[in-house]
């Protein structure tokens, strides 16, 4: 039996540029760079296409923006209105927290001798300081004693004596201590 060999038989006369070792070069060259140039315009072209994607993208971004801005906006009036509610809520709140000062006002009046007239009142973190003025000394002495025995300020001290510069009659004072309500 005969064997069969495949042969393959090509009609086309064979160049010889393509079997020299630069036309294969040649040729893988030319077959790399095309597809080099397939795989760019594949690039291209899915950028390109994205590129819509990417503006409706954009577009739909845009609104949302000012969806959520014109909420903020809308809602900026009630948080205006909530935040000056807190404010004056705080503020109300001091007031019950600490000890009234219209009390320690009303027992500082009723201590008070008739001829001494208060011109300021001021409570801080260091004390109570009372600023008043008297025609008469022995009134403002009174007045220190009174203050002391019916224990409105601890430890009060007269800071401050002079004459009025309208008046030489009247006597401006001063008076600090703690407060021990």
């Amino acid at each position: 039996m005969p064997t069969k060999r495949n042969r393959q038989i090509n009609l086309l006369p064979r160049d010889d540029f393509e079997s020299s070792s630069f036309g294969r070069v040649l040729k893988w060259a030319l077959s790399t760079f095309r597809a080099l140039v397939i795989v760019t315009e594949l690039i291209v072209m899915s950028a390109f296409l994205s590129r819509f994607w990417l503006d409706a993208k954009n577009s739909d971004l845009g609104e949302q923006v000012k969806i959520a801005s014109a909420q903020v906006n809308a809602y900026k009036k009630v948080e205006d209105e909530f935040r000056l509610l807190q404010k004056k809520l705080s503020v109300t709140k001091s007031f019950y927290i600490l000890p009234k000062e219209s009390d320690f006002l009303n027992k500082l009046a009723a201590v008070m001798p008739s001829d001494v007239f208060l011109s300021s009142f001021s409570i801080g973190d260091d004390g109570v300081q009372i600023k008043a003025y008297s025609s008469n000394e022995q009134s403002i002495a009174q007045f220190l004693v009174n203050i002391e025995n019916g224990k409105l300020l601890t430890s009060p001290i007269l800071t401050q004596v002079s004459s009025s510069a309208d008046n030489p009659l009247v006597t401006l004072f001063t008076v600090k201590g703690g407060r021990s309500l």
